[in-house]
């Protein structure tokens, strides 16, 4: 999120309140409009969405209001306008570039006609190219040999309490190395793909190789940005995450994207450093 002022009013999470909530991390309420469920709930702000459930929102969105199978979504580029707030938001989509072979859509997520999310796919057309496929990059270690791991011992929200996390490499200040699932359906009683369930979690990547702690320091992200080569095989996501902050209250979080298959592409995050009375 970019601003962590708190608006005047902001409609909570369905079972914030002791209401029941499903196992899912947003509830359709009509063909726009979603209302997000305490696994939802912000890790800087208790009033907010977590970025990464909000990322899977818009990129089911955008898979369910323009269905093609004959493409892959090679970049999802994500700006965080303002306060994401819990409670009830509306989703519009469209096409801002369309093509037979390569096409640019975009999905919006705003509250009280507030947009607070903006994001752009560009999705490219399939093609045979398995004869030329490979990386240098070293697959990381599998899922059933990371140690599992309690996220909310650092962070706190319904979302980050929500996720299935796996240590592979152990923090230092700046650089970790971890699994992360968030095990929820993205939308109740719909079926999301791999890639957008795959997509609920990446954002959490700022949170898992912190230089100081969220109790010292604010660094919350204001955009999210992550190529892919291939679709995801899974809803596992390893991340092999470096932060770094620069001299001027300006960091970036960087990460290597793997799945169970290995290495599928990159993750960036700008992030803004400040004290935490300026944050708030």
């Amino acid at each position: 999120m970019t601003e962590t002022a708190r608006p005047a009013e902001a409609p909570g999470h369905l079972g914030a309140d002791g209401e029941d909530f499903p196992d899912a991390y947003f509830v359709r309420l009509d063909g726009t409009r979603f209302r997000s469920t305490l696994h939802s709930q912000g890790a800087w702000n208790d009033a907010e969405q977590h970025m990464a459930a909000a990322s899977g929102l818009l990129a089911h969105a955008v898979d369910v209001d323009h269905p093609r199978e004959d493409v892959l979504p090679a970049r999802f580029s994500y700006d965080i306008l303002g306060f994401i707030p819990g409670g009830e938001v509306e989703v519009r989509t469209r096409v801002l570039r369309p093509g037979r072979t390569i096409e640019l859509l975009e999905a919006t997520m705003s509250h009280g006609g507030r947009s607070c999310i903006r994001l752009t796919v560009w999705r490219l057309l399939r093609g045979e190219t398995s004869e030329a496929a490979g990386t240098l990059r070293p697959a990381m270690p599998p899922v059933s040999d990371a140690v599992p791991t309690h996220m909310g011992d650092r962070w706190g929200g319904g979302y980050i309490g929500s996720i299935e996390a796996r240590t592979v490499r152990e923090h230092r200040p700046g650089s970790a190395a971890m699994w992360l699932r968030a095990p929820h359906a993205v939308v109740d009683g719909e079926e999301a793909s791999v890639t957008a369930r795959f997509l609920a979690a990446v954002d959490a990547a700022n949170g898992i190789a912190v230089r100081v702690g969220p109790d010292e320091l604010a660094f919350p992200n204001v955009d999210l940005s992550v190529h892919l080569v291939r679709d995801p095989v899974s809803p596992w996501v390893g991340l092999d995450t470096h932060v770094t902050f620069g001299p001027t209250g300006v960091g970036l979080t960087e990460s290597a994207l793997h799945d169970e298959a290995g290495y599928l592409g990159q993750v960036a995050q700008a992030l803004t450093v400040r004290p935490l009375s300026a944050a708030r």
